[in-house]
């Protein structure tokens, strides 16, 4: 029998199920090179296997060289860390269904495809045009440096634009304490590598933005979800987070929460600053959304004042996804270290990209675009709520504004499997366990209201949701004798 074929035979039996125990934890960074491995009568206990079972196990593995055994000492974690692969530190999901994987069917797709789980607006509701011509009026400015690294900094003139920007909304932060990036994922990773050490634990709500999740995952924090109300987080569950992890810091959505569209109530704000000052936590504040809304809602950097919060932000889902610009805002000290990380990692940040944002946000014409915007989005807002409810789904909160409805399957159909049916029908959707660290969510969609205008959605949804309850049903079917 050739070596391949052993390894098969073997992860399908108990002593398998000990070798991929442990092959997972190494994987996941949860046991380093060097690192003592569990005793044989510790995973016996644990697996609830035979000591001849882990004994075997462990033999086989020190075989392979996975881990090393010392007289008298026990098991040992052998070599280096494998590559880091993002997949095996979450959890275990279906390739139809892992996020990453999602987004690059997003992303890799063509126009054939359509794609309402995806978190972008379609081309066509973005101002293209004003982007040509502000590229044109860029090129043809002699005083455009077109050849150049941009400032640490940042671009002078758009810095001093944010600030102003921030200021509506409450967010008081001069130019000195802005940092240009590329881009908002650019900006929290900055962050995370300024204030996070490996095995830090960090708070996110629970759904919340998966790249949060995959983001801090390479960082290798360890992640603490805290349950999302229609108002924020739930308090209660934060504080007990705090008290029982000690996390390190928060990230969150205020404004147009993604993916449930909910907005962060006044009274629940002062009340997390309150806790985050008594349990010394930082607070990430990403508010790439603020500009979907009509009217501002309360962000956690105004009534903080950037003491302990950091406010990040871009315009990759309003403006431009190829126009890679973001920024972060943070208290006056921290600023200078940032820049040290932003040049180490990335040398700046795009002159040229910068320099386009800036043009159309002083020339009248991004604002003009909003207001198209926001009227598209209220419509299809409306319009899609309307086509949820008679599919038989529950919208969990209507949002004010943005983009995103979350939305509860009927008879407790699991998302994963619609999803997974959807897809072979030309769709992507996206499942709520995608958005979950303790993968609750199971029976939820995230829906962009932007890309659900075309009937082939609904279609494919309902024929998801029938051949997701016909499979529901086969596996409750007792087996026949």
């Amino acid at each position: 029998m050739a070596e391949s074929e052993i390894k098969q035979v073997v992860s399908g039996t108990r002593v398998g199920a000990v070798m991929d125990n442990l092959r997972e934890r190494i994987a996941s960074r949860s046991l380093m090179p060097g690192a003592r491995v569990p005793s044989i009568r510790a995973m016996t206990e644990t697996l609830g296997v035979s000591k001849s079972t882990v004994v075997e196990a462990y033999d086989r593995l020190v075989a392979e060289g996975v881990i090393g055994a010392r007289r008298g000492s026990g098991f040992f974690v052998s070599g280096h860390a494998p590559p880091l692969a993002l997949a095996d530190l979450g959890p275990s999901l279906d390739r139809e269904v892992d996020p990453l994987w999602l987004t690059r069917q997003s992303l890799e797709t063509g126009t054939k495809v359509l794609k309402p789980g995806c978190g972008w607006m379609p081309a066509s509701w973005l101002p293209e045009e004003g982007v040509r011509r502000a590229l044109r009026a860029v090129a043809r400015d002699p005083q455009s440096p077109l050849a150049e690294y941009a400032s640490p900094y940042g671009l002078p003139a758009l810095r001093q634009q944010l600030s102003w920007r921030l200021a509506q909304h409450g967010v008081e932060a001069p130019p000195e304490q802005i940092v240009l990036t590329d881009g908002g994922t650019h900006a929290l990773d900055l962050v995370c590598r300024f204030l996070l050490e490996p095995g830090d634990t960090v708070l996110i709500d629970d759904p919340c933005y998966f790249n949060f999740q995959a983001l801090l995952r390479a960082h290798r924090a360890r992640i603490v979800g805290v349950p999302y109300t229609p108002s924020g987080p739930d308090l209660a569950a934060f504080e007990r987070a705090l008290v029982e992890h000690r996390p390190r810091l928060y990230v969150t959505n205020s404004a147009i929460h993604n993916p449930t569209g909910a907005t962060l109530a006044p009274a629940v704000a002062h009340r997390v600053l309150k806790l985050a000052g008594e349990h010394d936590l930082l607070i990430v504040e990403d508010d790439i959304f603020a500009d979907f809304e009509e009217e501002a809602a309360p962000r956690l950097a105004a009534f903080d004042g950037l003491a302990r919060v950091v406010s990040i932000g871009s315009f990759s889902k309003t403006l431009s996804a190829a126009v890679r610009c973001g920024y972060i805002a943070a208290r006056p000290e921290w600023i200078e270290p940032l820049i040290d990380l932003k040049l180490a990692t990335s040398f700046g940040n795009g002159q040229l990209a910068a320099s386009v944002v800036h043009r159309l946000l002083v020339d009248g014409a991004y604002r003009r675009h909003l207001e198209s915007m926001r009227a598209k989005l209220a419509d299809a807002m409306g319009d899609t709520l309307r086509r949820l409810g008679a599919a038989g789904l529950d919208v969990w909160t209507r949002p004010r504004g943005g983009m995103f409805a979350w939305a509860c399957l009927p008879d407790g159909l699991d998302a994963a499997d619609v999803a997974r049916h959807a897809l072979s029908g030309g769709v992507v959707f996206a499942p709520g366990n995608v958005f979950s660290a303790s993968q609750s969510a199971a029976g939820f969609l995230r829906f962009n209201v932007s890309q659900c205008n075309r009937p082939k959605v609904y279609e494919t949804l309902q024929r998801a949701m029938d051949a997701a309850a016909v499979s529901k049903t086969r596996t409750r079917e007792p087996a026949r004798v």
